[in-house]
């Protein structure tokens, strides 16, 4: 694969992270999963205002995304929250945050001068 397709699928993985944890109840689904056992939608629809289908809907697009893995266990699904791709999202903020530093540092020298 060229450097250039590389970079846009590298760009198209992230953008997927960042549009599935753009919605509220996914990132409240992430929190409740951070805790590290994985929950079953049952468990995780528990005092919560929304059916069990809506959360497996959430829960489907957390998965496409690579955020969350599911495994049958029975007749149920559970999913566990994968810590690797929010990983590589904070690198990635910070990467963008350092080119963002320097590119103030770089106006304020010319501002200062």
């Amino acid at each position: 694969m060229s450097p250039q397709r590389l970079k846009r699928a590298e760009l198209v993985a992230r953008a997927s992270l960042f549009a599935a944890l753009g919605d509220e109840t996914r990132l409240a689904l992430v929190r409740t999963l951070a805790g590290g056992a994985p929950r079953s939608i049952s468990q995780l629809a528990q005092g919560s205002r929304l059916t069990r289908q809506a959360i497996s809907k959430h829960l489907r697009v957390l998965e496409g995304a690579g955020i969350v893995a599911g495994a049958r266990v029975g007749r149920e699904s559970r999913f566990q929250l994968r810590t690797e791709p929010l990983k590589d999202m904070r690198s990635y903020l910070e990467h963008v945050s350092s080119q963002w530093e320097e590119a103030l540092g770089r106006l304020r020298s010319l501002v200062e001068e």
